[in-house]
């Protein structure tokens, strides 16, 4: 277990998603007890916050999930619906500004129901044995066993308490053998694999968001980055889901009016052996990758479509490079192709 405060990261984490975000999906299904603050916080996306004059009707409001101090025996639980099924790296149990009240344990059990939700029946695994807690802090913990699927999730503070947030770092699983050689599917889907690797920037959004589900709920859900003062532009690389031939393109800038990007292109590589830590070499050389897409004007709030005559059949790529010029936000990147 590494136990941090400040913003240094343990290797699982490069490269994965959070399985438990709220924002791809995941959802509480169940808790024992949420008398001081609801399940549902603890998996959203933003960090915890804490304000120190805010109060509700059961005491202090508190940015995360809280059980009430248990007075009989046993402990409290909670059951989570990951985002997706997917193989779990590691954990960050985070305790942020839970000081006096944070559980001193805790423990993760990990269960695989193909479909639904967990019942009586259902086989749990546990893949945290109980495991120390302290306040105010992250909790990184590695999970041996990175191979499995599992699609619920059930934590078990020891005996009650609060956690701030619950990240589960890992990798959505597909199963990409059902999907035939000429069927049309989206090779940048997050859902189905696909993740950024390196990007030039990130103040507003993370670029993954670009290949999150749906249209985005609001400007907040895509990727946007800082107004660009100097030279140069904006860019993402982006790890496929599979290998395969981007043939059609979506860029879609809903939400963004006056911060839209003023063109884009996408470029593309085949690099099987390209691991998910990009040197600044490998981050160079994807300037020079084969355009699969040329520079696009682009328009406020719109879908763009791309298709046959405009899409370059450059053949299979395992990784592309979407940039911005000079600036600004994409809500969502589609890039639908055919698997390789």
């Amino acid at each position: 277990m590494t136990e941090t405060t400040d913003n240094s990261l343990p290797s699982f984490v490069i490269g994965a998603i959070n399985l438990a975000s709220a924002r791809l999906g995941a959802k509480g299904l169940y808790t024992t007890d949420e008398f001081f603050a609801p399940l549902e916080r603890m998996l959203q996306d933003a960090p915890p916050s804490f304000d120190p004059d805010l109060y509700d009707d059961n005491g202090k409001y508190m940015d995360g999930w809280e059980s009430r101090r248990k007075r009989v025996p046993g402990h409290d639980f909670a059951i989570v619906r990951l985002a997706m099924p997917g193989r779990i790296y590691g954990f960050d149990v985070d305790t942020s500004y839970f000081t006096g009240n944070y559980p001193p344990h805790c423990s993760i059990e990990a269960a695989f129901v193909e479909d639904g939700d967990p019942t009586d029946a259902t086989v749990w695994t546990e893949i945290l044995a109980k495991s120390p807690l302290g306040p105010n802090a992250h909790h990184f913990f590695e999970n041996a066993g990175k191979e499995k699927i599992w699609t619920h999730l059930r934590l078990h503070i020891y005996p009650d308490g609060g956690i701030a947030r619950l990240r589960v770092y890992g990798s959505a699983h597909f199963d990409w053998a059902k999907v035939g050689t000429t069927q049309e599917i989206d090779l940048a889907y997050i859902f189905h694999g696909a993740k950024s690797l390196a990007w030039s920037d990130a103040h507003y959004g993370h670029p993954d968001k670009m290949l999150g589900p749906g249209r985005g709920d609001n400007m907040g859900d895509g990727w946007e980055t800082k107004r660009r003062r100097g030279p140069g532009h904006d860019w993402a690389v982006i790890r496929l889901g599979h290998p395969g031939v981007v043939k059609r393109i979506i860029v879609d800038t809903h939400f963004f009016k006056g911060n839209f990007p003023d063109t884009c292109e996408l470029l593309g590589a085949y690099l099987p052996e390209l691991g998910d830590v990009l040197s600044e070499a490998e981050i160079a050389a994807s300037e020079s990758w084969k355009p699969i897409l040329p520079r696009q004007k682009l328009q406020m709030d719109h879908v763009h479509e791309y298709g046959a005559g405009v899409v370059a059949d450059i053949g299979p790529v395992t990784h592309v490079r979407y940039a911005m010029h000079p600036d600004g936000g994409t809500m969502r990147l589609r890039l639908y192709g055919t698997k390789a």
